[in-house]
C-alpha cells in the first residue's frame, strides 16, 4: 500500500516529466532559445505573466504559441495596435432580445481576455490607456465592466511581446504594469548555428505538427508543489539583501548609489523565490540552490530597477546594476561600498 509521501513523490516526478515533454513540443518549431523556453515555463510554474521583448523576427510570438499549442488550455491571441479600446479586451454589453418575454436586456459579451493563455502581442504598439485595462486581470485574475466583477478562469497566464522602446510607433509600459510582469525575458539574436538550422528547417518541408501532452489541471498541481520546494534561511536573507541593495536611499554600494534612481520593491523578493523554486522544479529538484537565485535575478530585477539620466547617457542598464551586485557579492558577503 503506497503512503502518502510516496504518491506525493510519484505526482511530482510525474509534473516533471510532463514538463520535460513540454519542451520538446515547443523545439519542434523552435531551435534553440533554451534558456528563453525555460524562463516561460518558469513563469507558467510560478503562475505569473512574461513579458518578452527583442526585435521583429526572432519568433516571440511562435514560441507562446507553440507552448500553448502543447497545453490543454483555452489560447486566445489579441495583436495591440494604436486605436485598439479597452472594450476589445475586456469586452461590452450588447443589446439582445428575451425571447421568452420578448424585451430587449443588455447582456456581457466577453472580450478576449476570458481565455487561460492570453497572447498579448506588440503590446507597446497600443496606448497607455488601452495598456491599463490588463491590470486588475493580471493582479486580481478578474475584471470589472459596468459596476460588475467577472472573475476569469485558473490558470490565467498573459504573455506580451514589445519591441524595443527605440523603435518608431511604440509606447512605454507604465512602472505599474510592468511590476505586474513576474519576468521581464530579454530574446536575443540566435547563435550561428542556431541560424543555420533555422534556415534549413523552415525552408523545406514542413515539420512535424505540435502535440498535446499536458492538461490544464497539471499546471495548477504543478504550481502547487512549487510552493514546496524548500529554500533555506540563508537563501531567503540574501534575496532580502540583493534586493534592498538595489535601493539608492538604502545601500551603501557606490554602483547603485550613482546610477539607480529607484530599486526594487518587496514584490521582486517574492518574484525572485517563487521563480527560483519555479527553475528548481524544472530541474528535477525540491531544494533552491544559489545558482537557482541568480539564474532568475535579471529577469526579474530588469524591469523593477530604474536607472537615473547619467546612466541612460552613458548605456549603463539594469542588467548591469544587476551584474554588478552578483560578481561583486555571495550569499555570505553584505552589500557594501564596491
Amino acid at each position: 500500500m503506497e503512503t502518502a509521501v510516496s504518491t506525493a513523490e510519484k505526482s511530482v516526478q510525474e509534473v516533471i516529466a510532463s514538463l520535460g515533454k513540454l519542451k520538446q513540443e515547443i523545439h519542434k518549431t523552435i531551435v534553440g532559445q533554451e534558456e528563453i523556453i525555460d524562463q516561460l515555463l518558469i513563469t507558467f510554474l510560478a503562475g505569473g505573466h512574461g513579458l518578452l521583448e527583442g526585435v521583429p523576427g526572432l519568433a516571440k510570438t511562435l514560441m507562446i504559441r507553440s507552448l500553448s499549442e502543447a497545453i490543454d488550455l483555452k489560447f486566445k491571441r489579441i495583436q495591440f495596435t494604436p486605436d485598439l479600446m479597452p472594450t476589445d479586451i475586456i469586452g461590452t454589453e450588447i443589446l439582445e432580445e428575451d425571447h421568452g418575454t420578448g424585451k430587449r436586456v443588455f447582456k456581457f459579451n466577453k472580450g478576449p481576455i476570458f481565455a487561460n493563455i492570453i497572447l498579448a502581442d506588440e503590446i507597446n504598439r497600443t496606448s497607455p490607456k488601452t495598456q491599463s485595462a490588463l491590470l486588475e486581470a493580471m493582479q486580481e485574475f478578474e475584471v470589472t465592466y459596468g459596476g460588475v466583477t467577472y472573475p476569469l478562469d485558473r490558470p490565467f497566464f498573459i504573455l506580451a511581446t514589445q519591441n524595443p522602446i527605440e523603435q518608431a510607433g511604440t509606447f512605454p509600459l507604465p512602472e505599474a504594469q510592468l511590476d505586474r510582469f513576474l519576468l521581464y525575458i530579454k530574446v536575443n539574436y540566435p547563435t550561428s548555428e542556431e541560424e543555420r538550422a533555422i534556415l534549413a528547417g523552415t525552408t523545406g518541408r514542413k515539420g512535424a505538427a505540435i502535440e498535446r501532452v499536458m492538461e490544464g489541471h497539471k499546471i495548477l498541481e504543478a504550481q502547487k508543489f512549487v510552493r514546496e520546494v524548500h529554500i533555506n534561511a540563508d537563501l531567503i536573507g540574501w534575496v532580502s539583501d540583493l534586493v534592498r541593495a538595489t535601493r539608492p536611499k538604502e545601500t551603501d554600494v557606490k554602483y547603485v548609489r550613482d546610477w539607480v534612481r529607484w530599486g526594487a520593491g518587496p514584490r521582486a523578493g517574492q518574484a525572485m523565490i517563487l521563480t527560483a523554486k519555479a527553475r528548481a522544479l524544472l530541474s528535477g529538484r525540491l531544494a533552491v540552490t544559489q545558482e537557482d537565485i541568480r539564474s532568475v535575478a535579471f529577469p526579474v530585477l530588469r524591469h523593477r530597477i530604474l536607472t537615473n539620466f547619467k546612466a541612460e547617457a552613458e548605456g549603463i542598464t539594469s542588467d548591469d546594476v544587476t551584474t554588478h551586485l552578483l560578481e561583486k557579492h555571495t550569499h555570505r558577503t553584505k552589500f557594501i561600498i564596491q
